[in-house]
């Protein structure tokens, strides 16, 4: 049994699939395999069983589990001080971003950090607040919509970053559309219409659900879609009201329309930084750079 097969077996168990487990190692799948069939001949019994196109730990497996997380978190940890030690400016960086920053604004920082750090190679990671929240035990930092939950991993630093607002989008030829564009819509109004939601885990749906509800108003949901731009065709296609936020609709045509509501609903960005005890000089470098364009 080696350092590298429960480093391994820790990141198989995280995903529950060895081929995204590959992914996140940087590893070939059938190397993965190969360890994972070494660490399970050492042990004796099954560790793992295929689950259809995933996998699903045996008791012993979620067991071993728990210590092979451990070690892998102080591995990175070590990483992580030697890293700050040399003043590393070459390497990786593991960036993941739920889905509004990932779209209109990691880009531009990725564009700004090689700037400064053009030997850097950067490896991202997307999906919903819950989804990058769940991951973190693969990324160096992260970036999601909203507050993070408490079900963060420990020595994880949170840092508030901006501001953004959630609007209400709708064709121009909605009834709501003359007023809401000039004066904004309420959650009354909004609520005797046909609703589009994004999917569960969404940092949008979940605030819009949270203030549907401390208004007492209830939802009329027609369709949950995954996506930003998913929302925005159901809404060009007539299936209801949708909400993204204000800054994806920076780029778009004249044929949505963007209500504020009233009153106005926005939320916060938060950066999240893992292993905050000893971060590498290129997560210090790269959350040095968010902070200012704050």
């Amino acid at each position: 049994m080696t350092p590298d097969q429960l480093i391994t077996f820790a990141a198989v168990a995280e995903h529950r699939n060895i081929s995204r487990a590959s992914v996140a190692l940087h590893l070939s799948q059938p190397a993965v395999s190969g360890q994972l069939r070494q660490l399970q001949d050492e042990f004796g019994e099954p560790l793992y069983l295929r689950d259809g196109r995933g996998v699903r730990l045996t008791p012993a497996g979620e067991q071993l589990a728990s210590y092979a997380a451990r070690l892998r978190d102080t591995w990175r940890q070590a990483h992580a001080y030697r890293d700050a030690l040399r003043g590393m400016e070459c390497g990786m960086l593991r960036i993941g971003a739920s889905t509004t920053p990932a779209s209109y604004l990691l880009p531009y920082l990725i564009a700004g950090f090689q700037r400064r750090y053009p030997e850097v190679t950067v490896h991202t990671a997307g999906g919903n607040t819950s989804e990058i929240v769940g991951g973190l035990g693969s990324l160096d930092i992260a970036l999601i919509e909203g507050v993070a939950g408490p079900e963060l991993p420990p020595d994880t630093a949170v840092h508030p970053w901006r501001q953004d607002e959630i609007v209400a989008i709708m064709p121009r030829t909605h009834p709501l559309a003359a007023q809401g564009c000039a004066r904004g819509v309420s959650l009354a109004q909004l609520s005797a219409e046909p609703l589009v939601l994004r999917e569960a885990g969404s940092g949008v749906r979940q605030l819009v659900e949270r203030a549907f509800a401390q208004a007492g108003a209830p939802m009329r949901v027609v369709l949950e879609i995954a996506g930003v731009e998913g929302v925005k065709e159901a809404v060009r296609a007539g299936m209801g009201i949708g909400f993204v936020s204000a800054m994806s609709m920076r780029h778009e045509d004249d044929a949505l329309c963007c209500c504020s509501f009233i009153p106005q609903l926005a939320r916060r960005f938060s950066i999240l930084v893992p292993h905050a005890s000893a971060p590498s000089r290129l997560v210090g470098g790269f959350l040095a750079l968010c902070l200012a364009e704050d």
